[in-house]
């Protein structure tokens, strides 16, 4: 390949990482950083590629992210170093290992040069976020709900991002504490929006694989049809559209850990090639029969019944077992409605320089409120609320915008038979979307009912649409 265009190549490289990285959260930079290593070694036929990190206070650098050929041996020495100094005492160093190619040209190792500074900013810049987003405010002001100067230095010690300290919540990260060491599968349980990709990464960096790739999936936001290459890659050619091979997410989280989230939507034929890579820690790329080795941890959640989809056959029950070696139930949050308070100040603080707001006090009346709400969303939904309350706020004090949810929602109660807490969960649902049951953000659609099947559950457990909600409607659509 010629020197201008092998340069050219690279500078592409340097541009993608630049551009990605702005447009991701810091979770996703270790993905791009490798995958920026591997598309280097392949255009230099090199074996592999490290960025390496010194700090000050450490003697020895440390590998950050690497990117190894197949069969490429593990100790070898660089063709080419280049090294980046930071500001801040902080030095990396991205290093080439043996390469066909190699001595290179000038134009090829400035555009190296060029993409080490870029991909030493990306992380850089991620550094700073997820110190930023652990920065806490200490603030307090008569007559309001404020928060605790204690609280607010404990807030340096968040498990993750975690924030809270329930007893539920406790007994939550006391597990990820005891199975983080080892290398056992993890099956996060619990609902929708209760932070089981926080608690995966909090697994993935108490265990030995935290200088490794953490890599997640999200098995139910891909189409059964791209689902098995988005895992396990492909050549080129393996279909129309294939115009190159790709490195699946098994690949890239090599020695790392794998979070595959809504594991409870993997197709059928997919969840036996995952029982065989969990087996043998082999599988194949879309399109050969050619056995790659990997060896990478799981962490697997789901909302879903998976024992009850095991018994309908829609989960296979070897790979059940398989993935529940470690079982972690997260908390929803009406079981851990004393976190609210720091939970609400957290978003306060997280969102409201980006906001363009200065917050400095909560009523207890909207703690009360907010504890007086089922949260089916729980603390995504509360996110959500708080934004909406932020933007609704004119001055320095929170209020809640109640528009969009109704005030007054029971929540659902721990006690009472199976039927009644179903009975209590239809009907939130229904008041929160005004008792629609047909048309856009209807109570079945969040129900994943049919309306049909909706209307026979209203009718089975005696609940009937108030009059207020009729008047509601109608006097919408005479309007």
């Amino acid at each position: 390949m010629p020197v201008d265009a092998l340069g050219s190549r690279i500078d592409r490289v340097t541009g993608q990482v630049a551009s990605a990285a702005v447009g991701v959260g810091p979770e996703m930079i270790d993905v791009i950083v490798t995958d920026a290593l591997r598309q280097v070694c392949e255009m230099l036929k090199a074996e592999s590629a490290t960025l390496d990190g010194l700090c000050e206070e450490a003697p020895h650098s440390t590998p950050w992210r690497t990117w190894l050929r197949h069969g490429a041996p593990t100790t070898s020495e660089p063709a080419f170093t280049f090294p980046v100094a930071v500001s801040d005492g902080s030095n990396f160093t991205l290093s080439i290992g043996k390469a066909e190619c190699s001595p290179w040209p000038s134009p090829v190792t400035e555009a190296l040069r060029d993409l080490a500074n870029v991909i030493v900013l990306s992380v850089l810049r991620a550094r700073q976020i997820q110190e930023l987003e652990r920065v806490r405010f200490s603030l307090s002001s008569s007559g309001t709900s404020a928060v605790p100067l204690a609280m607010a230095e404990s807030w340096e010690d968040d498990f993750e991002s975690i924030i809270g300290d329930s007893p539920a919540l406790r007994v939550a990260i006391a597990r990820v504490q005891e199975v983080a060491p080892t290398d056992a599968s993890v099956m996060l349980l619990g609902e929708t929006g209760t932070g089981k990709e926080l608690f995966a990464r909090a697994v993935h960096n108490r265990s030995t694989r935290r200088g490794r790739p953490f890599v997640s999936v999200n098995c139910a936001a891909l189409p059964s049809t791209l689902i098995e290459t988005e895992l396990f890659g492909h050549v080129r050619g393996a279909f129309t559209g294939a115009v190159a091979t790709r490195q699946g997410r098994f690949e890239l989280a090599d020695g790392g850990t794998l979070f595959l989230d809504e594991i409870g939507d993997l197709p059928s034929d997919v969840q036996a090639k995952l029982l065989r890579v969990l087996q043998e820690g082999q599988f194949e790329r879309v399109g050969t029969s050619q056995s790659r080795n990997v060896d990478v941890r799981i962490v697997a959640a789901t909302h879903h019944n998976l024992e009850t989809a095991m018994k309908e056959g829609r989960f296979r029950a070897d790979l059940y077992y398989r993935l529940n070696v470690f079982p972690i139930s997260l908390p929803p949050l009406r079981e851990r409605l004393e976190d609210l308070p720091r939970l609400v100040w957290y978003f306060v603080n997280r969102r409201q320089r980006a906001l363009n707001r200065k917050f400095t006090s909560i009523p207890d009346s909207v703690l009360t409120a907010l504890a007086e709400r089922s949260w089916p969303g729980n603390v995504r939904e509360l996110a959500n609320v708080i934004e909406r309350a932020m933007i609704h706020s004119s001055g320095t004090t929170l209020v809640l915008d109640e528009a969009p949810l109704p005030q007054h929602v029971t929540p659902v109660r721990d006690s009472g038979t199976l039927e009644e807490m179903e009975r209590q969960y239809v009907e939130d649902a229904l008041r929160r979307c005004r008792w629609r049951i047909n048309g856009r953000g209807n109570a079945a659609e969040v129900l994943g009912l049919h309306p049909n099947t909706l209307r026979n559950r209203m009718k089975k457990f005696g609940i009937q649409r108030p009059k207020s909600a009729m008047a509601f409607d109608s006097g919408r659509l005479s309007a």
